[in-house]
């Protein structure tokens, strides 16, 4: 039977037709809620009405701070929409350079590059900067982009190895390490890459520890902050500033200015000058895509000088986690222990934890349901964020909704 064009094309629909119903018929499937606003502690959802927004990574409440909002329109004004090409083609924007000076000082490291996102950031990193006889070592439950970069960097340059060991496990780390000594065919630098904030548990990468264990071995220390930036640490500067660490105790960051630092788009590797300046003259996601929109690099570099300035955005937003994984346990569900603004509450099932959001919903309160694929099978949760932004009407209504759905449940 010949095989036309027409039948492959059926093919495809055919499958992807059946996966879609095995995802609404399993509760799984995914709608998209569309907001009628602004990102704040409350938002406007269409079909909703007003609901509290407890799923947003605004950690820091500066989406729809005025002096960010006015550094966006301002810089549209002044640069228009873009490049319009790539940076190394048709130059740069003064204020990407403003941009990426900022971020290297808020840091504390010596220079800082900006991608259309923190996922391209990150893709940039290990295929550009490894060689043949590297290895990569990763926290097994990093986020998915250092994966894709580690699986990019094997696939491009035959000879560059990966490794991981188990979350959080020092022990397993050295252990991997010690096998890399005696691999032969390990003959160049070795990076260990770790979540600073782990997005989905909520909990925290021992940087001492992991900084430690690279001085033994000769390693790199990479860390991906984006849910730590703006969020951890007495001045926000991250995970590595809760533990009393300088940005130079970390070789590279990766992080983004799509969650605390204005809530846009856009992320950035920062490190070392001649790790930027690789990435400038090599990385792919810069070679060949255009720069960050100048709106978002007005604001962003605005949002961080808003976070410099005001360093009690950072403890309100602290007191309002202990207050919110107070008030969740007073109603009787557990929440998993951490000093982050991630608070998720273990539910097991899929499908009952997108049931138990949908129902949230429906009590005004705005928090996801997360399953598998994102989580593995059999640990589905509802994430509760917190922002500066909530007051505690806010997280009052948290916890009357849970009240009434623990009720609904038994």
């Amino acid at each position: 039977m010949t095989v036309t064009s027409q039948s492959r094309s059926e093919i495809f629909n055919r499958r992807a037709d059946e996966t879609l119903r095995s995802l609404r018929d399993g509760g799984q499937y995914k709608r998209l809620q569309m907001i009628e606003g602004p990102m704040d502690a409350t938002i406007r959802l269409r079909d909703h009405g007003e609901v509290v927004c407890l799923c947003s990574n605004n950690y820091l409440g500066l989406a729809n701070h005025p002096d960010v909002v006015r550094s966006g329109i301002e810089g549209i004004r002044r640069y228009g929409g873009g490049t319009a090409s790539v940076r190394f083609i048709c130059g740069t924007f003064e204020c990407h350079e403003v941009l990426e000076n900022t971020i290297a000082e808020f840091l504390g490291v010596e220079a800082a590059y900006t991608f259309v996102s923190c996922w391209t950031a990150t893709e940039a990193v290990f295929p550009t900067l490894c060689e043949p006889g590297d290895l990569i070592v990763s926290d097994e439950l990093n986020h998915a982009c250092i994966i894709d970069s580690m699986r990019l960097a094997t696939a491009m340059k035959r000879g560059v190895k990966k490794n991981v060991f188990s979350h959080g496990n020092l022990d397993a780390l050295r252990a991997v390490l010690d096998q890399a000594r005696a691999d032969p065919e390990v003959t160049g630098a070795i990076w260990v890459v770790t979540d600073g904030v782990f997005s989905m548990e909520g909990d925290i990468a021992d940087l001492p520890g992991l900084r430690a264990a690279c001085d033994e071995y000769g390693a790199l220390l990479v860390v991906d902050d984006s849910h730590g930036t703006g969020v951890m640490g007495p001045t926000g500067r991250g995970t590595h500033e809760h533990y009393g660490m300088a940005g130079a105790d970390i070789d590279f960051f990766t992080g983004t200015l799509g969650k605390a630092l204005g809530g846009a788009a856009g992320g950035y590797v920062a490190g070392s000058k001649r790790g930027i300046e690789l990435l400038v003259q090599r990385a792919r996601p810069t070679l060949f895509t255009n720069a960050l929109p100048t709106t978002v690099a007005c604001s962003a570099e605005t949002a961080i000088r808003v976070l410099m300035n005001e360093p009690q955005r950072v403890q309100k937003l602290r007191d309002n986690v202990a207050y919110a994984r107070k008030g969740i346990a007073a109603v009787g569900f557990e929440v998993l222990e951490s000093p982050t603004a991630i608070c998720p509450i273990i539910v097991g099932d899929t499908a009952r934890a997108i049931a138990m959001s949908n129902r949230l919903l429906e009590m005004g309160v705005f928090v996801i349901g997360f399953g598998y694929p994102v989580v593995p099978e059999g640990t589905a949760r509802l994430r509760v964020q917190i922002s500066a932004a909530h007051e505690r009407e806010h997280l009052d209504r948290l916890f009357d909704a849970l009240r009434r759905l623990k009720a609904d449940m038994n």
